[in-house]
């Protein structure tokens, strides 16, 4: 009688347990906007510190809220201009870093937040988000110091899978190549992966990710909408954001004929051209220019 009593103590300590565990996980997962956006307004940067002559521009997404961006002329002669769709932190004071070594090299970079990020209005989601890249790339195409037909669309991260998105919306006029750095290709896919990385999370993976989080939206359905656009991945092999695994199903899904894909040894999330000395910049610039040239690799 007691070895059962003992027995069925046990039995409800380790199911409360789980539910402790499976609700601490559900409590810090929950909510696809505080996983996927993270926004503040803090200014981290400023184009003066890296020397870049830059114009502050305001336009509107479609729904009418006032975005926020930057536009850096590239140094004459300018080879092409480039839409950057930044990661889900911070805003774009803080990523005008990853993209600050560009214009020197003959690329314009217009670059902005998403609606909720910086000096941007709104709230943040994912619907929005990719609003606010197609009115970007709209923006763009639409200035007069611009050839329209020479344009390069460079998403970061969750800018990937934003960028995807906003070109199948805005239409693929002009762009020259799609980069994606650090990607995915399923929000529901991220998480499930996120939650694999780890014992304590591993077992609730599938659950959480294919409950709790939509995958609408997701970069994979709008791929063959944008397949005669020339696509660049990029990814670190040792990326513990955004695992590997994340970008080659985005390329291998992707249905275009003219694709590439660079694994870089060594490079955690966005490390790829984070030093100057990096042999990748070298690499992506000629890419860059044959592109924009019509003859992406």
């Amino acid at each position: 009688m007691h070895l059962q009593d003992g027995r069925t103590a046990k039995a409800r300590v380790a199911r409360r347990c789980a539910v402790l565990l499976i609700a601490a996980v559900l409590l810090a997962l929950s909510g696809c906007n505080s996983v996927f956006f993270q926004p503040n307004r803090r200014l981290y940067f400023t184009p003066e510190q890296f020397n870049l002559a830059h114009e502050e521009v305001r336009f509107r997404s479609a729904d009418g809220a006032e975005l926020h961006g930057w536009f850096l002329p590239g140094r004459s002669p300018v080879r092409g201009t480039i839409v950057h769709f930044h990661g889900n932190a911070a805003n774009v004071t803080n990523h005008l870093y990853a993209v600050r070594w560009l214009p020197p090299e003959g690329f314009s970079v217009f670059l902005f937040d998403y609606r909720g990020y910086g000096e941007s209005e709104g709230s943040p989601s994912r619907e929005g988000a990719i609003a606010d890249g197609e009115a970007a790339i709209r923006y763009v195409r639409g200035r007069p110091d611009v050839e329209p037909e020479r344009l390069i669309v460079y998403g970061q991260s969750l800018g990937g899978a934003l960028a995807v998105g906003a070109l199948a919306r805005a239409g693929i006029a002009g762009v020259k190549a799609l980069v994606i750095e650090g990607g995915f290709a399923s929000y529901r896919e991220e998480v499930r992966l996120i939650l694999d990385s780890t014992w304590l999370t591993w077992p609730f993976q599938y659950p959480v990710a294919y409950l709790l989080f939509s995958d609408a939206l997701r970069p994979l359905d709008d791929l063959p909408r944008i397949a005669d656009v020339p696509l660049l991945v990029i990814h670190g092999q040792t990326d513990a954001t955004v695992r590997i695994e994340n970008g080659l199903q985005l390329y291998e899904a992707f249905p275009g004929k003219t694709k590439a894909f660079w694994a870089v040894p060594g490079a955690d999330h966005m490390e790829v051209f984070s030093r100057p000395e990096s042999p990748w910049r070298t690499r992506l610039l000629a890419y860059l220019r044959a592109a924009v040239d019509g003859s992406a690799p």
